[in-house]
């Protein structure tokens, strides 16, 4: 949209593939659910769009307490994917969503590559989503809980179990950035059919507890969201950026402000995903696109799209 500032007009809006959307600042997965609880604190149809928590095939409660501890400019989680499963999903919250008339992307998780097909099969021929999240960056069972988007290979595996059922609906791999090259598994995602890429998922972190000397999680490990992973995430956008001149990018990773948020567009993101700055500010998202406007005003641009990609000039 174009948005009235106090010096002047900018144009804030975001092609989204095929869809053009107010606003660049979407929620990320796993931090606002399906957006029932942050729809109280704001107008859900004003910003870009919902992200959902990962969907798996059947509920999961998730990992035992605790699972959550608060680290030095951020957090550390291990939730463990705790969901409805994908038909309570279909039912209830997309119904929400849609009812609402909030633009959604669908975030899918899968332990094994057949689940991403059973998933993605669920999903077909949906006309009121706007692209399917393949969260690719989660414990992968047939390889020893290890992770599909740390391997180019089994990264490639899974993209394919979706791009089989879905022909029309855009896919998002979401990666982690805990690979030695992050471009490696970008292509082979793109190459097994992805049309963008959602960039950065959580880094794989632990705490200890100096008083039992024992991990504080009950998993033991979690990912590390906040502040503290935002310089990687910047560096993983723009690296992938420099790869792929086309490829869409949906930046996720410690934002808390418009600085930030531009940040992430000058290195190549095309939208952005608010996570952890949610559950202390749940009316972020408005905020940060108000401030992206209000900054892109005192530089004198009319547009958003004037800084993207401006870091790789």
């Amino acid at each position: 949209m174009v948005m009235k500032t106090k010096s002047g007009l900018i144009d804030m809006s975001c092609n989204f593939f095929d869809a053009k959307l107010p606003s660049p600042v979407f929620t990320a997965s796993g931090c606002a659910a399906s957006g029932k609880e942050l729809s109280q604190f704001m107008d859900l149809t004003t910003i870009g769009g919902i992200v959902t928590k990962s969907v798996m095939l059947e509920a999961r409660a998730g990992r035992a307490t605790p699972r959550m501890s608060e680290t030095p400019s951020g957090m550390l989680n291990g939730i463990g994917l705790q969901g409805p499963g994908i038909d309570a999903f279909l039912e209830t919250d997309l119904t929400w969503l849609n009812e609402k008339k909030i633009a959604t992307v669908v975030s899918i998780a899968g332990n094994t590559v057949e689940e991403f097909s059973k998933l993605a099969f669920k999903l077909k021929n949906r006309s009121d989503i706007l692209a399917i999240e393949v969260n690719i960056s989660c414990p992968n069972v047939e390889n020893r809980n290890k992770v599909f988007a740390c391997n180019p290979v089994t990264a490639q595996e899974a993209i394919k179990a979706v791009k089989k059922h879905i022909s029309d609906i855009p896919l998002l791999a979401k990666l982690s950035p805990d690979v030695t090259d992050i471009v490696e598994i970008a292509d082979a995602s793109i190459k097994a059919g992805a049309n963008g890429l959602s960039l950065i998922n959580t880094l794989l972190g632990m705490v200890i507890d100096t008083k039992t000397f024992k991990p504080v999680l009950s998993g033991g490990t979690g990912g590390l969201s906040g502040p503290a992973i935002r310089p990687v995430a910047v560096r993983v956008i723009h690296q992938v950026r420099a790869a792929f001149e086309d490829i869409f990018i949906l930046g996720s990773g410690g934002l808390r402000t418009g600085s930030d948020g531009l940040e992430f567009i000058a290195a190549g993101a095309n939208a952005l995903s608010l996570g952890t700055i949610i559950f202390n500010d749940p009316t972020s998202p408005v905020r940060i696109h108000n401030e992206m406007a209000e900054h892109l005003t005192a530089l004198n641009k009319t547009s958003l799209a004037q800084v993207r990609n401006m870091a790789h000039d």
